[in-house]
């Protein structure tokens, strides 16, 4: 049975990136399967697309999934990419059809999830509100206040570190008008950036930051964004505290929201051990492919 694949319009573009995207559909026009490739624009990324292949049950075993890749595939070289990477669950029939295909795992990553019905308020308020000399916390909605924008902007090379494994993303070049795009972009399909923040009291600057995308309803699960410290004031307990104070504003001020989920590389044991003390639960493990063009 013929399969057709058919170049989809998107007219999602952001500061950082464009997608193209395919449908497949069976001879009675019936969709069974769709892929999108994210193509970076960033300075340091531009070797890269970000694949994402679904396909219907009904779709597979039927080369739909083989051929939304190969169109996608070609469109990222056409484009000059040297790198697509895809994630799929473990033991999924995702993992196997890109390992089947070349790709090659470079990064396992534990989802986990906290309900907020079941946190312990008095524990985390004691985390979030220990005194300490050297550092205070302080939060926002949306985009940096100006008054912090400078050393918000400084304080995301907190990133450039984090564990990995052998995926390669590039480098990730923080201005502030990226700053403000990534908040503008969230803010734009009706969803809420939240951010705590480590400020260093001798000077007034951000040295750690904790993000999460609260939905638009202020229902259902929450998705924290990055964690970061920097690397000259770790081992303070900032992104435990952070953590926990970011947990607390969710609850307090959207108490409709079910629960907060965030994602850690099985490499970072640091960040596992913080989420595993803050009581989340690990739900399922996934992994990032990588494949070279």
């Amino acid at each position: 049975m013929t399969l057709r694949i058919t170049a989809l319009a998107d007219p999602e573009e952001t500061a950082s990136g464009r997608r193209l995207a395919w449908l497949a559909s069976d001879p009675d026009g019936d969709p069974v399967g769709r892929a999108s490739l994210r193509l970076f624009t960033k300075e340091g990324q531009r070797h890269l697309a970000e694949l994402d292949i679904q396909v219907q049950p009904s779709g597979r075993r039927r080369q739909a999934g083989s051929l939304l890749l190969d169109a996608a595939l070609a469109a990222a070289r056409e484009d000059g990419r040297r790198s697509v990477v895809a994630q799929a669950d473990a033991d999924s029939p995702g993992a196997a059809f890109l390992t089947a295909r070349d790709f090659r795992p470079a990064l396992a990553l534990t989802y986990a999830r906290l309900p907020l019905a079941a946190v312990d308020l008095a524990a985390l308020t004691e985390v979030a509100e220990a005194p300490h000399a050297d550092y205070r916390l302080t939060a926002w909605e949306g985009t940096v206040p100006d008054a912090l924008a400078a050393t918000f902007v400084a304080s995301r090379r907190a990133m450039d570190d984090m564990p990995m494994g052998t995926v390669d993303h590039g480098t990730v070049l923080w201005d502030l008008d990226r700053v403000r795009a990534a908040a503008a972009a969230v803010a734009a399909r009706g969803d809420l950036l939240h951010t705590v923040a480590a400020v260093d009291r001798s000077d007034g600057s951000v040295v750690g930051f904790t993000e999460l995308v609260i939905p638009g309803s202020g229902t259902g699960d929450a998705q924290h964004y990055g964690t970061a410290v920097l690397p000259e004031h770790r081992g303070h307990g900032l992104a435990r505290r952070m953590k926990a104070a970011s947990i607390l504003r969710a609850r307090t001020h959207h108490p409709r929201l079910d629960g907060l989920l965030t994602d850690t590389a099985d490499n970072n044991p640091h960040m596992r051990r913080v989420n595993d003390e803050l009581g989340y639960v690990p739900t399922h493990t996934a992994h990032e492919y990588q494949r070279a063009l």
